[in-house]
């Protein structure tokens, strides 16, 4: 039996690849506090403001397969380090462009450099530690990771203020290059290997590799549990939170700011609990799931029915119960992990994760779209009447998702074995 690597250093490899993590977040969601910036200096309708986050989530969802592809090809370290220089490269052309479409091209390069870092992280997790201990580090390393979400609020609020649009963003580029240096000197793939390959894959390997991945009911219950429960907190926190409570709740920026932050606070509480709470009783994974997407669908309900503007207090639910959705997304990782073998797993995650980013992405576009409709002439003085119009798009999605969880929890039930599972010997 192998020996146990030490524990400082399987915590140095974890803390370095979370602090990748948390950069990759923090450069995904920096936009999201300069929403109202960005349309000024391009001078763009909010059609167009979308575009950016569009283009970025769709980049980020349509890499998933890939990047997962490449990760059992090539290994975390060498995936994760092309990422990390990714994305320096992008947010310094987004903190000097001064066209729009420049800017398109930048944040599509975030949106590359974004998706080659998470499924990596997740592939390390599964090598470097016990698999009963994996999704309480799953969820642990999700949890953690958000906290580039809060550098991307109130700081990166703070920097926008204080140093202008391109120092600040010049200021978020420099964060990766430390990183990328970290990443060489201290990332290995697995205990046993620094870097670690896999054999190449041709064109029908690769056919067969993930048609068997989405060929289990299992994997497709994960995707559809990433899609459903991810993309309320991820079109509030990339783009449309900011604008939806200053213009369509009547609250300050530094209210705004706040609520986005303790979403944030939702997502740091609630992932160690679940992780431990699907470590303990995977069965019921998927009614986990249904019960906090249940929870999310009442609470926007709540606010969308409201008369007038909703109270602070009710906002405050809004954003800690959207936040849990977050954590909730990565079950879907844990679904994946316990239905596919190893050598499957970075692809599979990569077929589970594009999930919640294309719902986001149809939201994110949605919104804007219903905007610009509900407020004629290109204005962006958009109403509250309006935002509520745009923010109930989200039904149509929870409508789908739902049905889709209930269709594939029957179908995944029907060929794991619940005492193998509760036993951990699929962990």
């Amino acid at each position: 039996m192998r020996e146990a690597p030490a524990t400082r250093t399987v915590a140095l490899v974890w803390g370095v690849a979370l602090l990748t993590y948390m950069v990759a977040v923090f450069h995904r969601s920096s936009l999201a506090v300069a929403g109202l910036e960005a349309s000024d200096r391009f001078g763009i309708s909010a059609a167009q403001l979308a575009t950016f986050t569009m283009l970025q989530l769709l980049v980020y969802a349509g890499m998933q397969i890939p990047v997962g592809l490449l990760v059992d090809r090539f290994g975390s370290r060498s995936v994760m380090l092309a990422g990390t220089v990714m994305l320096v490269v992008a947010q310094t052309a987004f903190a000097l462009a001064d066209t729009y479409a420049l800017a398109l091209l930048a944040r599509t390069l975030v949106g590359i450099g974004d998706a080659l870092t998470f499924i990596c992280v997740l592939r390390l997790v599964s090598r470097w530690f016990a698999p009963l201990r994996v999704p309480f580090v799953t969820q642990v390393t999700g949890t953690l990771g958000q906290l580039g979400a809060v550098g991307a609020a109130v700081p990166m609020t703070w920097a926008l203020g204080r140093w202008g649009w391109t120092t600040a963003y010049l200021a978020a580029a420099a964060l990766g290059l430390v990183l990328a240096i970290a990443t060489l000197l201290v990332v290995h793939d697995s205990p046993d290997d620094r870097n670690l390959r896999g054999p190449r894959l041709s064109l029908s390997a690769v056919g067969a590799s993930l048609a068997a991945s989405w060929s289990h009911p299992g994997t497709r219950l994960g995707f559809w549990m990433h899609f459903t429960t991810q993309f309320s907190s991820t079109a509030l926190s990339l783009l449309w939170g900011y604008p939806f409570l200053v213009r369509g709740e009547g609250r300050s920026p530094h209210e705004a700011g706040l609520l986005l932050s303790l979403m944030i606070v939702a997502v740091m509480g609630s992932g160690p609990v679940l992780g431990w709470l699907i470590g303990r009783h995977p069965w019921h994974r998927s009614s986990m799931v249904l019960g906090i997407v249940w929870s999310i669908v009442a609470v926007w309900t709540v606010v969308l029915l409201w008369p007038g503007p909703a109270p602070l207090w009710m906002l405050v639910v809004l954003v800690l119960v959207a936040g849990i959705g977050g954590p909730a997304s990565m079950i879907g990782f844990d679904l994946g992990r316990t239905s596919n073998p190893v050598e499957r797993l970075a692809s599979a995650s990569g077929i589970i994760n594009q999930a919640g980013f294309t719902a986001s992405l149809i939201l994110v576009v949605a919104v804007g779209v219903i905007l610009d409709w509900q407020t004629p002439g290109g204005s962006t003085a958009y109403t509250p009447e309006a935002f509520r119009w745009a923010m109930s798009a989200q039904y149509v999605l929870w409508a789908l998702g739902l049905a889709q969880i209930w269709r594939y929890r029957r179908k995944a039930r029907a060929v794991i074995d619940r005492t193998q599972l509760e036993a951990g010997v699929l962990a």
